[in-house]
This record gives C-alpha cells, structure tokens and sequence, in this order.
C-alpha cells in the first residue's frame, strides 16, 4: 500500500520518475506471489530447493513378469525376456518443493489438495508429491529435461538390476522398518499419510533409489494392458491400444505385502490426482 500511494504522488512528476516507481511496484507484485506460495507451504522458504539427485542403472537383460498364482498378478504374464540400455533415476519420488518450482515459473499445475494430498501443507516440502495425474508428472519432467521411466525400466531398477528377487531390498516380507505402508496401527507406519523421502533406507536398491517400494505409487510411461502380450523387449514403453497408465511400487495405504512387490503391477485413468500417487524421473 506503501507504494501504490508513494506511485499517485509522483504521477504529476517527471515522467522518468513515475515509470521507475512503477517497475518498482511491479517487482514487488511479483515478490508478493512468492510469499503467498511460501506461506501456503508449497515451497521451502528456509533453503534452495534440494536438486533431482540421480543414480546410474547400468543395463542388462532380465527376466519381466512372474510365475506367481496369487490374486492380483493375473496380468504380470506372460514372463518375458527386455533388453534394458544404462539409464538414470531420480533417486526420489518428485517432492513438493521439486514439484513448486515447475508450479512458481508457471510451467506446471497445481496438484488436487485436501484428504491425503501434499501440495499446500507446511511442512510437507521433503515429501513426494502427490495428488498429480500422468500429465502433470510428464509436463514436469519434460521441465526437467527428462521423462516417465518405461515399465521394464521400472522393474528392472526396483529389483536392483534385473536381479531375481521380490522387493527393491531382497526377498524379507516389507515391513516398517523398509517402506512406508500400512503398518504400526495406520497409513504411513502410523504417519496417517506419506513420509519424507528416503525415510526408510533400509529397503533401498542395491543402487540407491528410495521408496521403490511403499510411500506412494509412481505413474510410468506405459499404457496399461492386462498381459504383457506384444509389449516392447527393448525396455521402452508400451504405447498400444488402451486408455489407462501403468503405476508401479505400492503406497503409504497398502496392508498387503505382494502389493508392494517389484512384479506387481496396478493402474488408474491419466486424469486421476489421487492422494497415493506421484511420480519419480528417468533420463
């Protein structure tokens, strides 16, 4: 208000003047945005925004899909063999604040907020960010020069390189002391939501990656099918027929333990902002 009133005092002066007052309130406009996005907790007002940090996926051939008869892996079938190239991953799920810098440059949009969601929370900058559909989580990435890993990317990073294991750390059935599940009386190991990233390091890749399993699912880049009939054996994704994305890697709400297995796989309509979904980075 200061300024606008200092602004009308000068409009009868030299017109020099009025204009180098007027940048000067427009600078402070736009100051006044950001404070309003700090103060809704979407960004980390203390310190720069942590960057992607990633981890090299040297590539191999591996085993895709499972033998499993258990309820839910009718469409991991038929077991294949994809040749994946080296590649990177994000070492993280997208967090908040990674997420507010695409929002205050005005490149991406805002996720949904409200029940489970993130996004305007304070104190929530470290956790993944959620509540995002497939398009938001590839319009970031394409932000961050980068991408929606593949399917068979995904599983092959999630089963440390290919390896024949169940889960990102091995084949031990996931508890809290490995990923953020249901567990310790309630969503999140008792966090009632999401945690930080990388809170549970103990079921990290042999690589490095974080919350591969649990914490929230990740959109991939595929189209979803109910079998892996005609997909891709070069590791990139499947574009066929279908509306549906793949999401991968189970989240903080899931009491089931083969729901949070590396083969296991799951989907949702690309406009869906659930609050257990974000999205991680390949390149």
């Amino acid at each position: 208000m200061k300024k606008v009133l200092l602004t009308l005092v000068v409009m009868g002066m030299a017109c020099g003047a009025y204009t180098a007052e007027f940048s000067d309130l427009t600078v402070k406009a736009a100051d006044l945005k950001t404070m309003a996005a700090v103060s809704k907790g979407y960004v980390e007002p203390a310190e720069p925004v942590k960057p992607i940090e990633w981890v090299s996926i040297s590539g191999g051939r591996f085993t895709m899909g499972t033998t499993s008869r258990g309820q839910g892996f009718e469409d991991a079938k038929p077991v294949h063999k994809v040749a994946i190239k080296t590649f990177e991953m994000s070492k993280t799920d997208v967090t908040v604040a990674q997420y507010a810098e695409c929002v205050t440059k005005g490149v991406c949009t805002e996720p949904a907020t409200g029940g489970y969601c993130n996004w305007g929370k304070p104190g929530r900058q470290l956790h993944p960010v959620n509540c995002v559909d497939w398009d938001q989580a590839t319009q970031y990435a394409k932000f961050k020069g980068a991408r929606l890993p593949s399917e068979s990317e995904w599983e092959y990073a999630a089963t440390s390189g290919g390896k024949k294991q169940k889960y990102p750390w091995g084949n031990a059935e996931p508890a809290c002391d490995k990923a953020v599940m249901y567990g310790n009386g309630g969503y999140g190991c008792g966090a009632n939501g999401t945690m930080p990233v990388c809170s549970k390091t103990a079921g990290n890749t042999a690589q490095g990656l974080c919350d591969m399993a649990g914490n929230v699912w990740q959109w991939v880049q595929d189209k979803y099918q109910d079998s892996y009939k005609g997909i891709p054996s070069d590791g990139s994704a499947f574009e066929g027929a279908g509306s549906d994305r793949v999401i991968r890697g189970g989240s903080f709400s899931l009491n089931v333990a083969s729901r949070l297995r590396a083969d296991y796989r799951s989907n949702n309509g690309p406009g869906d902002r659930d609050d257990d979904i974000g999205f991680r980075l390949a390149r």
